[in-house]
């Protein structure tokens, strides 16, 4: 008995050293780790700059449309046999150039026809008259005479007007594209003759948003290029909508610019460089320090020695720079490199750029 309480004290003793053991060592281990967490973090190495005021020229950068200053499809306004061409495919006309003739025999047979009852109705008339004056009819026999007078002049002129029709001029000085029919071609007011294109000049077509429609004047120059081509060209601005588009938001707006040499093809595309105005104050951000987020956009500024996150406005851009208009202001110090692994609060160690 005696055995047995001695071997229960021992194990005790044993279980009450193990238990003080084991406190002993965790609280150890968690001073250490405390310390170890409350040990400063190691600085981001970054690079930053500092925004100053920049004079900046905004402009818009649009896509367009380039058209012929004039351009029209010729058809006949008569149905008829083409009886001559007058024009080559590919060639210059003039204004009133005759370019088509359609076949009038039977017209000018009707006309014949026509001045021949005038002629008789002209007489009846004028005997009509003389008897009037004589009192030997009376004024109703005289007004018959007369309106059938002008009947027949009535339709000899509608006669000339649809002979008049069978030739077809250039109504304006152009180039004439590729004909669709041939000397013997029956053709009706639904027959494609060929294209005729005034591009001396060309207007070029584009919309901007409806924001910038304030700042849009008449005679504002502009420069474009177009596809495939870095070659330059300026125009003005003539005329715009006096109302904006619902649907899109924009306001259209076409420029003239000239083409003597014929290196604007209508129906290409132009690159559209608008100028706006210059801003003499503006704050310039480098494009690799602006981040997307789902609502805008965002930069890291250093605030305090650490990374702060801050949405800005943007507006117009260049190829290395975007035009900051909300959310930094002069003397910010933009985090322009390692900002993907940037998270506020994170200290920071910002190199400037030197001078």
């Amino acid at each position: 008995m005696k055995f047995k309480n001695i071997f229960i004290i021992i194990l005790s003793v044993g279980l009450l050293t193990l238990i003080v053991y084991r406190i002993t060592s965790n609280k150890s281990q968690s001073e250490k780790n405390n310390s170890k967490s409350a040990s400063p973090k190691m600085a981001a190495n970054v690079k930053g700059l500092v925004l100053t005021p920049q004079k900046f020229s905004n402009e818009l950068t649009l896509s367009g449309t380039i058209d012929a200053n004039e351009q029209i499809e010729l058809r006949s306004e008569v149905s008829g046999v083409v009886q001559g061409i007058f024009f080559k495919e590919g060639q210059n006309v003039t204004k009133g150039q005759q370019l088509i003739k359609v076949n009038d025999i039977e017209l000018r047979a009707q006309l014949s026809q026509a001045k021949t009852r005038q002629s008789l109705a002209s007489e009846n008339e004028r005997r009509a008259k003389l008897l009037l004056e004589k009192e030997a009819i009376s004024q109703e026999e005289y007004d018959v005479a007369k309106a059938e007078l002008q009947s027949t002049q009535a339709q000899t002129q509608l006669i000339q007007a649809q002979i008049a029709k069978t030739s077809i001029v250039a109504p304006f000085s152009g180039k004439i594209g590729l004909r669709s029919i041939s000397p013997g071609t029956y053709v009706t007011p639904t027959t494609l003759i060929a294209k005729l294109v005034n591009n001396a000049q060309v207007k070029i077509t584009f919309s901007i948003p409806e924001k910038y429609a304030t700042l849009m004047k008449l005679n504002s120059d502009l420069s474009f290029t177009t596809s495939g081509s870095n070659e330059k060209f300026s125009g003005k601005i003539y005329a715009m909508e006096p109302a904006i588009e619902q649907s899109t938001r924009t306001l259209q707006i076409r420029a003239l610019a000239d083409n003597k040499q014929g290196r604007l093809i209508p129906g290409t595309y132009a690159n559209i460089t608008l100028p706006l105005d210059d801003i003499n104050d503006a704050l310039l951000v480098p494009t690799e320090a602006i981040i997307p987020i789902q609502n805008g956009k965002k930069v890291f500024i250093s605030s305090k020695g650490m990374a702060k996150e801050v949405i800005i406005e943007t507006e117009s851009r260049t190829e290395k720079e975007i035009l900051v208009t909300a959310g930094l202001k002069l003397g910010d110090t933009v985090i322009i490199s390692g900002i993907m692994a940037l998270k506020e609060g994170a200290p920071l160690n910002v190199t400037l750029p030197k001078n």
